[in-house]
């Protein structure tokens, strides 16, 4: 029953797929709480990983861990699998790698301030353009210097040096604001607070390491533990951000392959674009556009249609609706989007079918020969062979150990960067004023006190305690003599342009 190259989404009139070829050309899985988008997750996930095809997806909420274990048998699953005709269902587990930022629920994963870049540590931090402006130049500082900013204390050191620099740097590369670095210094600390300092530092995570097989040739599914994560939103975000753009990045053009090199489950997608700034949108717009290219696929994972923008949300092809509710005007207007667009089918009203799909029920919509869409169905989707549920702290932390890359990431390293090279400046700079305040050719400089209104050298008498020499100190009133001395002088001064000329008409003989 199942189609070669194509993952079983489930069954409508017809069996319903989503061809791997096109699968790199994005999608959306959207819903209300509860209508079973993590469970379509989850059966994408599998299709993909029997496909060969790596898979990377956030676990929100705990459940899709369960991808590593195999389902166990339930009446529902089993009547589901009659219903649609799905016989070739069973209950198996599939290759899994566990991550967590934190490194308690899985491996954990590093990157350094420096490949995160301004732009996203800004969006993370949530800084003005000012602000925004400072932190570039603070990162230009330290690439013109080459001082490597590494983690969290290097970050915070350089900061702390471009306030002591900044007039000298107003000069060189704009206006540096004490006031802007003050306001960023106090965001790291709201950030590192957050725990986001574990994010921060080396080893770095290689990017190559989500785009694994197993020893069968299936993709290995990377989940991200992200229930603890999800305590910070921008975090959350920013990071899922980042992967992408590291993949774009690092991964070569292979323009259309016969099936993806990795499909990116981007869930709880409305924290990407909630109040994010104009400049943010275009680059998430920008490689979304363009990661496709690369062989990468990107599934946004949203409660609204409406949570995704519509120069994003037009070039997601593959679309799985799961059902609206709609009691307020924006949700009305969220249902009424969520219809047109997909490709009308006569037979169905699906503005009005959106709001009465059960649990488990989907509009699907999928990108068939030349990239058009295929006409929206009401379908039922396929249930996952894989576990529905958590795994246990026992089976997690025997699939974490078992993982082909146990041990590359446990141990932080600490090389040297931005937080010593600074430190090493500052220590030598006082080293140097140290020695100019001390001996000069083997004799201590003269040191002064005061002595009534007069600064006089200090002496040291031998059992070396300080002692002052002293001058006496003179009368200032003038003699008499003095007075008329000093007048007569003044007198001359002033009268000697008229007695120089006479004094040599005399001596040349002239007469007055």
């Amino acid at each position: 029953m199942l189609k070669e190259n194509a993952v079983y989404i489930g069954k409508s009139e017809k069996p319903e797929y989503l061809d791997m070829k096109l699968a790199n050309r994005h999608g959306l899985i959207a819903g209300a709480t509860g209508t079973g988008k993590t469970v379509s997750l989850q059966i994408l996930a599998e299709g993909f990983s029997d496909a060969g095809v790596p898979v990377f997806c956030a676990d929100v909420k705990g459940d899709l861990a369960g991808l590593a274990a195999k389902g166990v048998p339930k009446d529902f699953l089993e009547k589901r699998a009659e219903t649609i005709g799905f016989d070739d269902y069973k209950y198996e587990d599939f290759p899994c790698i566990l991550w967590d930022l934190f490194g308690k629920n899985g491996h954990p994963i590093r990157t350094t301030v420096e490949e995160m870049g301004p732009i996203l540590l800004s969006r993370l931090l949530d800084l003005n353009e000012t602000q925004e402006g400072v932190l570039n130049i603070a990162f230009r500082l330290a690439d013109d210097e080459n001082m490597p900013v590494l983690d969290m204390k290097d970050l915070r050191k350089l900061m702390a040096h471009v306030a002591e620099r900044a007039s000298e740097l107003t000069g060189e590369y704009g206006t540096v604001s004490k006031s802007s670095v003050g306001a960023i210094q106090r965001r790291l600390l709201v950030l590192e607070e957050q725990g986001a300092e574990n994010f921060f530092g080396e080893p770095a995570l290689d990017i190559r390491d989500f785009m694994r097989t197993d020893r069968d040739g299936r993709g290995i599914i990377n989940i991200l533990a992200a229930d603890t994560l999800m305590q910070s939103p921008r975090l959350y975000a920013t990071f899922l951000l980042w992967m992408l753009a590291e993949l774009f990045e690092e991964l070569p053009e292979v323009g259309d392959p016969q099936k993806p090199k990795l499909v990116f489950f981007f869930d709880e997608a409305h924290l990407l674009f909630d109040e994010a700034p104009k400049a943010l949108l275009q680059k998430v717009e920008q490689v979304v556009r363009l990661i496709r290219s690369k062989g990468v696929g990107v599934y946004f994972v949203t409660q609204n249609p409406l949570d995704v923008p519509d120069t994003v949300s037009s070039q997601l092809g593959n679309r799985v609706q799961h059902a609206l509710r709609a009691f307020t005007p924006r949700e009305q207007r969220a249902v009424k989007a969520a219809a047109e667009t997909f490709r009308p089918n006569p037979e169905l009203d699906t503005e009005r079918v959106i709001m009465e799909l059960g649990v488990g029920e989907a509009l699907v919509s999928t990108l068939e020969k030349k990239g058009q869409p295929s006409v929206v169905q009401r379908t039922l989707v396929r249930p996952p062979s894989s576990r529905l549920g958590p795994l246990t702290d026992d089976e997690r932390r025997d699939v974490i150990s078992k993982s082909p890359i146990a041990g590359t990431y446990e141990k932080e390293v600490d090389r040297e960067s931005a937080y010593e090279i600074l430190n090493k400046r500052i220590k030598a700079a006082e080293e140097r004023r140290s020695e100019e305040g001390g001996t000069i050719s083997g004799r201590r400089d003269t040191e002064y006190v005061r002595h009534g209104e007069f600064r006089v050298p200090r002496t040291r008498t031998a059992d070396s305690r300080p002692r002052s020499r002293t001058t006496t100190r003179r009368s200032t009133r003038q003699s008499a003599s003095e007075a008329f001395f000093k007048s007569l002088l003044r007198s001359l001064g002033t009268n000697m342009g008229r007695i120089v000329p006479s004094l040599i008409k005399i001596l040349l003989g002239g007469r007055r």
